[in-house]
């Protein structure tokens, strides 16, 4: 029996010699190696040693697809629509590729304003240099000169740029109800100017002139500088061959960015377009209309231009809007104005335009119909121009009534002189 034992167990006492040897110095630092490269990225990102490069398609041609009569995007060959999975089991691979076919859809929006609308770009700031970052926005043939009514269009945070809404709604429903072409289209029939803001073009990214070196396991330890120097050179290298081993297998390029002057944020660039374009438009009446983050950069301009905004805003449409009255800190009399001048639809289960609890001493809310945010302003869109419509109509009676006034008044005095 024991011999039986003995006979059996050398190969397990040497097995376990091997890991002691194993379970060395060397292995420490492999193990402090490994953990660090798992500090710094998704376990997911471990497996894809085989992530194809990140090299897209720039058109929609070469993506094959293309907007059929709908506006709904679809493949070339198949009919289909855009797939986002192309690729099983790669998702950082796949969201790279969403990412780029969606700027391919900023430029086709981008033409859309120019070549479908007739809007042409302004550039942003209006004294840019030659080496400056600029912005733009889009402005119709009569934004500036239209005597009698200017829409306003300011979009939500995020990806989206001038012209668009929601790019998943655009990639994966149809144009009509991601951008904001029907809004231009059916203000123009209307009779209205149209500006179309930019509130998320805030930088140009560029890319870093020097590259950083790829961090040394070591260097996030509390080992002294100096202690870390005299490392021997093949330790090193034997560090780095293991790390880059099982590392991300693609490095992204690290970029920076430099602000647009006095177009930084949401909330400045719609500050400097109303001090440079909307404050200096003819039109008696103002319209603005302002989706998600959109409704809290209006509201940061009332604070920063109230006085001016009562005296040329004739009424505000928000969808689902991100504002908030307490935390931007608006005075009464801005809320009070809010509360004759606007409404926001938000996204509900209720019917469309069913008045709902209000949150805030500010707008009234109504329900967009939806329970989706990115839909809320398709779906309020004949609500909202029918809440234009009664605004304008209301303004053109009480100018009308002062007019009136004035004209009975003069009349009048007319009399008068004259029975004098």
């Amino acid at each position: 029996m024991l011999f039986h034992f003995c006979a059996a167990t050398p190969p397990l006492f040497v097995l376990w010699i091997i890991m002691a040897q194993v379970a060395g110095q060397e292995d420490r630092e492999k193990t402090t190696a490994l953990k660090d490269l798992l500090s710094r990225i998704d376990l997911d990102e471990l497996m894809k040693k085989d992530e194809p490069p990140f090299t897209f398609p720039k058109t929609l041609e070469e993506f094959e697809y293309a907007f059929n009569e709908y506006g709904q995007l679809r493949h070339i060959k198949t009919g289909e629509p855009f797939v986002f999975n192309a690729r099983e089991d790669l998702h950082r691979w796949n969201q790279k590729r969403y990412e780029a076919l969606g700027e391919i859809i900023t430029q086709y929006v981008y033409e859309l304003l120019e070549k479908k609308c007739n809007m042409t770009k302004e550039t942003l700031p209006v004294d840019a240099t030659e080496d400056e970052p600029t912005g733009f926005i889009y402005l119709s043939p009569d934004a500036l000169s239209n005597p009698s009514k200017l829409l306003v269009l300011i979009q939500g945070s995020g990806v989206v740029r001038a012209g668009q809404w929601a790019r998943r709604l655009i990639i994966n429903q149809d144009l009509n109800s991601g951008t904001q072409i029907p809004f231009i289209e059916r203000a123009m029939q209307e009779g209205y100017g149209v500006m179309v803001l930019n509130p998320n073009e805030n930088y140009l990214e560029v890319e870093k002139s020097t590259k950083s070196p790829l961090p040394s396991p070591t260097e996030t330890s509390d080992e002294p500088a100096e202690k870390r120097e005299r490392k021997d050179d093949k330790e090193g290298k034997k560090k780095k061959e293991f790390y880059e081993k099982y590392r991300n297998p693609q490095r992204e390029t690290e970029t920076e960015r430099i602000p647009i002057r006095e177009n930084g944020s949401s909330e400045e660039h719609v500050l400097y377009v109303w001090d440079h374009f909307v404050s200096r438009a003819a039109a008696k009446n103002v319209f603005i209309m302002a989706h998600s983050y959109g409704g809290l950069s209006f509201v940061e301009l009332m604070n920063q231009r109230e006085s001016e905004v009562k005296n040329k805003v004739c009424a505000v449409a928000l969808t689902d809007s991100a504002h908030n009255i307490w935390l931007q800190e608006t005075t009464k009399s801005t809320q009070d104005w809010m509360q004759e001048h606007c409404r926001n639809w938000v996204s509900s289960p209720e019917p469309l335009d069913t008045t709902l609890e209000p949150m805030m001493p500010d707008c009234p809310r109504v329900s967009a119909g939806t329970e989706r945010h990115e839909l809320t302003s398709w779906m309020s869109f004949d609500s909202i121009f029918r809440f234009f419509s009664e605004f304008h109509a209301k303004e053109g009676e009480e100018a009308e009534e002062t007019s009136n006034s004035v004209t009975t008044r003069s009349g009048s005095h007319k009399n008068r002189h004259q029975d004098l």
